[in-house]
Formats: C-alpha cells, sequence, structure tokens
C-alpha cells in the first residue's frame, strides 16, 4: 500500500479508477438506494470545486475560520425556512448545526434530549417500529431505553394514541418520521407532537429521508401532511442534504425551535491545560470540504431548481408505481407518498430475492428489505430525479426479471441451514461455524453476485441472529491486505 518511493499522481489516479470501477453505477437514475442523483450537467465538477477550496479549512474552531461559519449558517437558514422556521412564522428562533450525516443528527437530537433532563437515571425514548435504525444506534450509545411503538400492518404508521400510551416519566424524546425509509409514509406528526406536547416531551421528526424534498411536492399539489415547525409541538427536525437537496455526502443538519432546546447538544470541557473544547457536534476535527459543497450545490440549483427536480421524481415514482401494479404477482406496500415505492410479492412461488438479483443482472440496482414482525420481505426503491429518463425501461424489466424469478423458484435453504437460522442463538455462533456458514454462502471469496440465499438465510432468522451474522460476514469482508 504504502511504497517506498511513492507513486506518481497519475498511477494513483489510475489505480482509483480501477477500484471504482468495482462500484454500483452512482449516475444513470438504475441505483435506487444509497445515492441521490439529479442529473444536472455541470453539478458534480462544481461541487467537486468547492469542496477542494474548502477541504482543508476546520470547522473545529468557527473563529478562526469564519468562511465555514459563514456557509453553515447559510445552509441552516435555508433548511429552516424550508421547514416552517424563520422571520414571519410561529417558529421564528429556529437554530440548528451542520452534521456528518443523519445518523449524527439522530443521535444529537437524542442527546440533547437526554441532557436537558439530567435528574433522571434512566432516561427512554419513544420510536415507532418503522423508526430509523439509528435512533437504536443512537439508544446504544448514549445509555437510554429505546421504547418502540408497533405500525399498523396494513398503514405502515403508528397510532398516535399508542405512541401517548408508551410515553412515561422518564421518556425525554419521542420520534417520528417524515417519510419513514422502508415504505415512505408520513407518521401522523400532528396527533404524535401533541401528545408528546401533552406530556412535556420533546418530539423530533425524521425529515432526514424528505425534508428537502416534501415542501416542493407540496408546491406541486401532493397533499403533503403537516410535519414541520408549522405543527406546534414539533422540537426538532433533521434533514439530510445529501439526499434531496443532492449535495455530495455527508453533509445533515438538525434544526431546534428555539436556542434553548439546542443548548445541551454541546458538549464543552476546560479541566485539562490544551484549549478549551467547545462542539456542537459528535465531531471535533471537521472538514470543510463537505459543507462547502452543499452550499455551492444549493447556491446553484436554487429554488426553482429544486421545484423541477421534485416534479420530475414525482413523474418517476408515479410511473414505477404503475409499472408495479401492472405486474400480477406484486402488490405496492404503500401507495407512494414521497420518493418511495416499496412492493412485495403475493405469490408464495415468487421468491423476492431471487427477483432483485433479477434485476441487478439487468443492470438495476433495488434494496432487499427482509421481513420484520407481521410485516412481509418487500423489494425498495428509492427514486431520485436521474430515474425519470429511465423510467420506460423499467417495467419491460420487470416483466422479465418477474418471468425468470418464477422459472428459477425459490431458494430453498437445506434443511439443516433453515434450522440453524430459527434454533441458533448469537451466543452460540463460533467462528468455525461462521466460516462455514460463509463459505457455504459463498461470502468467504467476497460479496457473491447473487444474494438471494444469504438473503434467504438473513429472513429466516430472528432479529438478533441476523444482526450477529451481518455482524460476522461484513467482519470478514473488512480486512486489510498486507
Amino acid at each position: 500500500m504504502i511504497d517506498e518511493d511513492g507513486v506518481p499522481a497519475e498511477r494513483v489516479l489510475a489505480e482509483l479508477r480501477e477500484l471504482r470501477a468495482l462500484d454500483r453505477p452512482t449516475h444513470g437514475g438504475r441505483l435506487f438506494a444509497y445515492v441521490y442523483d439529479p442529473a444536472v450537467p455541470g453539478l458534480d465538477e462544481l461541487a467537486a470545486a468547492a469542496h477542494a477550496g474548502s477541504a482543508h479549512v476546520n470547522g473545529l474552531d468557527p473563529t478562526a475560520f469564519p468562511s465555514l461559519l459563514a456557509m453553515e449558517n447559510a445552509l441552516v437558514g435555508a433548511a429552516a425556512r424550508l421547514l416552517g422556521g424563520g422571520p414571519g412564522t410561529t417558529a421564528a428562533e429556529v437554530v440548528g448545526s451542520i452534521t456528518s450525516g443523519g445518523t449524527e443528527s439522530l443521535i444529537l437530537a437524542v442527546k440533547a434530549a437526554r441532557d436537558a433532563r439530567p435528574e433522571l437515571t434512566g432516561p427512554r425514548i419513544v420510536v415507532p417500529a418503522s423508526g430509523h435504525a439509528a435512533f437504536a444506534k443512537a439508544a446504544h450509545l448514549l445509555g437510554v431505553t429505546l421504547d418502540t411503538v408497533p405500525v399498523d400492518p396494513r398503514t405502515l404508521r403508528p397510532a398516535a394514541a399508542d405512541v401517548a400510551a408508551a410515553i412515561r416519566p422518564e421518556t425525554v424524546l419521542v420520534a417520528c418520521s417524515a417519510p419513514s425509509y422502508a415504505h415512505g409514509v408520513i407518521d401522523p406528526v400532528a396527533e404524535i407532537a401533541a401528545a408528546a406536547a401533552a406530556a412535556g416531551v420533546r418530539c423530533h421528526v425524521d425529515a432526514c429521508f424528505g425534508g428537502w424534498t416534501l415542501p416542493y411536492l407540496r408546491r406541486l399539489g401532493v397533499p403533503v401532511p403537516p410535519f414541520d415547525f408549522a405543527v406546534d409541538g414539533v422540537t426538532s427536525i433533521s434533514v439530510d442534504l445529501h439526499k434531496y437537496a443532492y449535495a455530495p455526502k455527508g453533509v445533515s443538519v438538525l434544526l431546534h425551535r428555539d436556542p434553548a432546546l439546542r443548548a445541551p447538544q454541546y458538549f464543552a470541557y476546560a479541566d485539562w491545560p490544551g484549549y478549551t473544547m467547545v462542539n456542537p457536534v459528535l465531531a471535533s476535527t471537521r472538514s470543510g470540504g463537505p459543507i462547502a459543497a452543499a452550499y455551492a450545490t444549493l447556491r446553484h440549483l436554487g429554488d426553482a431548481g429544486y421545484l423541477r427536480l421534485a416534479a420530475a421524481t414525482r413523474d418517476a415514482v408515479t410511473a414505477l408505481a404503475g409499472a408495479v401494479r401492472g405486474v400480477d404477482g406484486l402488490r405496492l406496500m404503500a401507495e407512494p407518498e414521497s420518493t418511495v415505492v416499496c412492493f412485495t410479492a403475493t405469490d408464495p412461488e415468487l421468491d423476492l430475492f431471487v427477483l432483485v438479483d433479477e434485476l441487478t443482472a439487468r443492470g438495476w440496482h433495488t434494496q432487499p428489505q427482509l421481513r420484520y414482525a407481521d410485516l412481509p420481505s418487500s423489494v425498495h426503491l428509492t427514486v431520485t430525479a436521474s430515474v425519470a429518463p429511465r423510467v420506460a425501461e423499467f417495467g419491460p424489466d420487470l416483466t422479465a426479471a418477474v418471468a425468470a424469478a418464477r422459472a428459477a423458484g425459490p431458494v430453498r435453504l437445506p434443511a439443516e441451514l433453515r434450522a440453524l437460522a430459527t434454533a441458533l442463538t448469537p451466543q452460540a455462533l463460533t467462528p468455525e461455524l461462521v466460516a462455514g456458514l460463509a463459505a457455504g454462502l459463498g461470502l468467504d471469496g467476497g460479496v457473491p453476485e447473487r444474494m438471494a440465499v444469504v438473503n434467504t438465510l438473513l429472513d429466516a432468522a430472528p432479529p438478533a441472529l441476523r444482526e450477529r451474522l451481518l455482524i460476522e460476514f461484513v467482519s470478514l469482508l473488512q480486512r486489510p491486505r498486507w
């Protein structure tokens, strides 16, 4: 890796190009997860130039680098205005912070709520089962108990009454989604926020996924329910700029209704001989590159650009949902409300995991989702503006992929493997057993081209075992080259 005499720059860049060729395509409208592509000519080059210009600037000290302070304040202001804050609104004192992504924003929302109640020895948070897994991560890292509320298997939403019933004296935060990532439905934010306010508890809206696009969809006539600071009782909102604001990763914004609510989010420490540390977010040193790239992206696209991109995305969602409805044996998990199309199978002989592999073979990269409680396994499509020019190609390919999946038949796990998946405890997994499973699944030599068998095994396992298996399998992949 580290050459004794160094490597010429062009050779290094050639190596990087070779490595990137192994990745899923981040442009072209055929990747339905992980990346957000507006297909705007020149935007990548603009963002890269802005990133390079501020890559070595350090967000640790805003007094030393006022450029970053100005850009952060501009980004927070733009997000606040879009989400019901700013002059002329009922939430005019909204403040915020730039984070590295939605997970950090959610961790900080939980931290601020926990630290605002220092008298509690056992703080808790109430989160719908459809809430992002980052809430569970926040609870784990911060020593907070996670109380999950089930969602209706038909509406895929929690009942506000169930959320209210889950609130205890130790509850420091209630969360809801706009929309939930898995299925793209918007929780009953107004009712949940009212229940939280009645109990004197903060209410966070996780709008990491939809916060930048729902306001534009509303302007286009989509019936978006209230979800932002216009809703009484909403105390904080997170929105990712590296999603539908189309900024490069990783930039998210965490907003609070007023400065007093944000205050416990900060960490300060002066009891050592070095500089006094004060951080609004988890990191101390922060590159200015992502912040500058986000600033350049927002400035360049502008309000009219985002409205146009939202319209293209809406049209693509409508067409994709229509394609799913047109295939016998598939059904939408929910009528699309935002930028997600999610579907499942109604035919027991149609294996969704085989279908995902067949779509991949045709150049469409989707995201399989495993069974949970009363919810079936499903296929998730995150739809971006770049999909619009390609959407007519999806329907015929989906039909062909379904036919191929039916012809191949469902994955049949060997009886002993299925028995392991259903009866094995995480504690019983030994390195030898993991190695044997990985070899049998084709994971010992890297990621196999077809993942249906792996997904079928994980789907058969209970969540705790899934978690342990995934940790072990990913650990096998993440080994250094010596």
